[in-house]
């Protein structure tokens, strides 16, 4: 299941615009639930140093080099880069991915895939941004269905607790309130039946206790920290989620 507000390199292998092209995925199958920020065609030799990263990259192959240095050095960038996935077509440059490409892109653990049959890249940047335009539209929706009820919720007097709850429920993870030292002042889950093996809030709370080594410590990855404005003096108490 692939997280709310973002489009994943599976999904948008599944799109019209490219399964028109018969994509075949080469390396990577494991991780093509990667998140795609942005769509980008190129072919310059130089492309990585114009993404950012999370980008599904769209090339004929012109820009790879005629070398097999030249190649890895190319597809061993775009990893360093951190894009989402490699989409090579097929035809103007390759008829099949050269080996060098192919095993450095194995090796470093980014998902590339060849189509077979030529498709227009315009139509599949429009159709992907589409999608994760509306992938966000979706979310700040959702996020304001929340905000407008956790505000419902402190107009009738309602606290803390339930206000997490709605927040947990959102994110479908435990939400947790702390003091600044870490310490546990509040723990709420999704609600509902939890499945089968699912951990209890506070057990999930303790597995993401860590030595506190700053006075304000990193939180984990997968998590949020966010201030909570408190009525008293001193530091006010955050929340982790």
């Amino acid at each position: 299941m692939e997280p709310e507000g973002t489009i994943t390199v599976a999904r948008a292998l599944g799109l019209p615009a490219l399964r028109r092209g018969l994509p075949e995925v080469v390396s990577g199958q494991e991780l093509l639930d990667r998140p795609v920020r942005w769509v980008h065609a190129g072919e310059a030799p130089n492309i990585a140093a114009l993404l950012k990263g999370g980008e599904l990259l769209l090339t004929t192959g012109l820009g790879v080099g005629p070398r097999p240095a030249e190649q890895r050095a190319f597809v061993r960038r775009l990893a360093e880069r951190g894009i989402a996935a490699l989409v090579v077509e097929l035809g103007a440059r390759f008829r099949t991915l050269p080996g060098p490409v192919v095993d450095t892109a194995r090796s470093c653990g980014l998902p590339l895939v060849q189509l077979h049959r030529e498709v227009p890249f315009v139509t599949v940047t429009e159709e992907i941004h589409t999608e994760i335009v509306n992938e966000h539209y979706a979310l700040l929706r959702q996020a304001d269905v929340v905000h407008r009820q956790a505000t419902e919720v402190l107009l009738r007097g309602g606290g803390v607790p339930e206000i997490l709850r709605h927040f947990a429920a959102f994110a479908a993870n435990p939400v947790f309130l702390e003091t600044p030292d870490g310490q546990l002042l509040y723990a709420a889950g999704p609600g509902g039946t939890p499945p089968a093996g699912a951990a209890d809030p506070l057990q999930v709370w303790e597995g993401l206790r860590a030595p506190r080594a700053a006075e304000r410590p990193e939180p984990p990855t997968g998590s949020v920290i966010a201030d909570i404005p408190g009525g008293g003096p001193g530091p006010a108490p955050y929340g982790r989620g």
